[in-house]
């Protein structure tokens, strides 16, 4: 299956992180030399773009120690970011971090280019660059000579790109989707709601959606609410993609679809999903739908194999044994692909899912055994005589139940853990250490390999009018069913 992923709409342009830089002779930084200053002020004032860039370019090669070699990086950051030049935004921004290291335009320039960059290739060393220098920003001190206030716009402005970074970092390149889902949450908490409609906020948003479909397991309450409020805001031409995720994960977790639309309208209302009671009621165990079944099926012999043995498989001791009460001892037809056959047993695949598996979940041991011409080959389909076709009939005599008839999942999804989940406070709030609104431990499903074992006495086979059953000469070795 395709990843789907927003193409990135985050556009480099120049943020006013510092003022716009200025330079005049009798400022604090003097350029002493007259053809010097006469270059910069050529350079710096040219109202072309283009001419602007080669200008201040010539000037850093004819002066590489200049005084004001700095300013001159910061204003090509700025004029290349004008020019959508991410190449050469990207080069200025490099060369400005060689001459100042902490500099946090530079940094949030390198690290935007180089997550774009990243994201559009999948290139690892690229994405692990542009983490490496997010964990820089992030790191870096406040200089001695900016003020409180504007260091707060520069944060505001470049820490949710960092923890973006961050986050596709974690998970294209270190395949690591739970730091991905902590570095997302970050960013999100730390941008207004409002800058969740549009822009990266928006991609960002359809990102955790992604990733939380991809933890282990997939935690699919988080999954839909975060693709429902992508799909809130969403151009219409994505819309039907995300609804599409969004319908399986919430069917998925649920079993059907009602109560999806007051998600989605809750979903648009606020970026984060509420805590306290259980934000989706998880779709009804396999225990629970035999015990369904069973209470409300006025006479439990009519119902089809199928249902027989799911309820066998999955239900508690007390509902197997009421329906094996009934079974035990009476005859059956056995509709199924055949898995294996010798003379004397014939092993069936009955359930859609064995059928899919092309794993046994029904063992005949005939009463007669077959001559080898009558052996029925691999593959072949037993149906109903009523039906014109061949049919393989047999008294049920015991079964297995493989799966604990319980609601505990299989060892190998286990609960997923808490995540931080924010308060709903105004952004930057700190995360709070909250039980995340987390799907359930999955419950254990009837997968093929985990199938009841039935088993019947006396089986034949009668045949469809004018055919017989292919015949088979089974292969050395013995194919063992479940």
């Amino acid at each position: 299956m395709k990843k789907f992923v927003f193409a990135s709409v985050m556009a480099l342009a120049s943020i006013s992180l510092v003022p716009a830089p200025t330079l005049r002779a009798q400022d604090s930084i003097t350029i002493k030399d007259p053809a010097e200053f006469n270059a910069y002020q050529m350079a710096s004032t040219q109202s072309d773009p283009k001419a602007k860039a080669a200008a201040l370019e010539s000037f850093l090669t004819a002066y590489p120690q200049s005084v004001v070699k700095k300013a001159v990086l910061d204003l090509l950051v700025d004029t290349y970011g004008g020019l959508n030049d991410d190449d050469k935004s990207l080069s200025a921004a490099s060369r400005l971090l060689q001459t100042d290291p902490n500099n946090m335009k530079a940094i949030y320039v390198s690290v935007a280019i180089k997550k774009k960059q990243g994201g559009r290739t999948g290139d690892a060393q690229t994405l692990d660059d542009a983490s490496a220098l997010a964990r820089k920003g992030l790191a870096t001190p406040k200089p001695a000579d900016v003020s409180d206030d504007d260091w707060k716009k520069q944060t505001s402005a470049t820490y949710p790109v960092f923890h973006s970074a961050l986050a596709l970092d974690d998970i294209v390149s270190k395949k690591d989707v739970k730091a991905g889902v902590d570095e997302y949450r970050q960013e999100l908490m730390l941008i207004p709601p409002e800058a969740t409609k549009s822009g990266t906020g928006l991609v960002d948003t359809l990102q955790i959606a992604e990733a939380y479909a991809k933890e282990t397991p997939p935690d699919a309450v988080n999954a839909v609410w975060f693709y429902a409020r992508a799909l809130a805001f969403a151009p219409d031409s994505y819309k039907p993609v995300i609804e599409k995720k969004l319908d399986y994960w919430y069917k998925k977790y649920h079993g059907a679809m009602d109560g999806l639309d007051d998600i989605k309208t809750q979903a648009a209302a606020t970026v984060f999903p509420p805590g306290g009671a259980p934000l989706i009621k998880a779709a009804a165990t396999p225990p629970e739908i035999a015990h369904k079944v069973v209470v409300e099926t006025p006479d439990l012999n009519k119902l089809n194999l199928s249902d027989k043995e799911f309820i066998l498989e999955n239900g508690t001791k007390e509902d197997a044994d009421k329906l094996w009460a009934l079974l035990k001892d009476k005859v059956t037809q056995v509709p199924g692909i055949v898995i294996e056959a010798t003379a004397s047993v014939i092993k069936v695949a009955v359930t859609p899912d064995a059928k899919e598996a092309k794993i046994a979940d029904f063992t005949v041991n005939l009463k007669t055994p077959l001559a080898d011409k009558d052996i029925p080959a691999v593959g072949f389909v037993f149906g109903l005589q009523t039906k014109g076709e061949a049919e393989l009939d047999g008294t049920y005599d015991t079964f297995t139940q493989e799966i604990p008839a319980t609601a505990t999942p299989a060892p190998a999804a286990p609960p997923a853990p808490a995540t931080a989940t924010p308060a709903q406070a105004a952004p930057p709030a700190p995360a709070t250490a909250t039980p995340a609104q987390a799907a359930p431990p999955a419950p254990a499903t009837a997968t093929p390999a985990q199938a009841a074992q039935i088993v019947l006495r006396d089986g034949f086979i009668q045949l469809e009018k004018k055919k017989v059953a292919p015949v088979h000469k089974p292969a050395a070795g013995h194919h063992k069913a479940h």
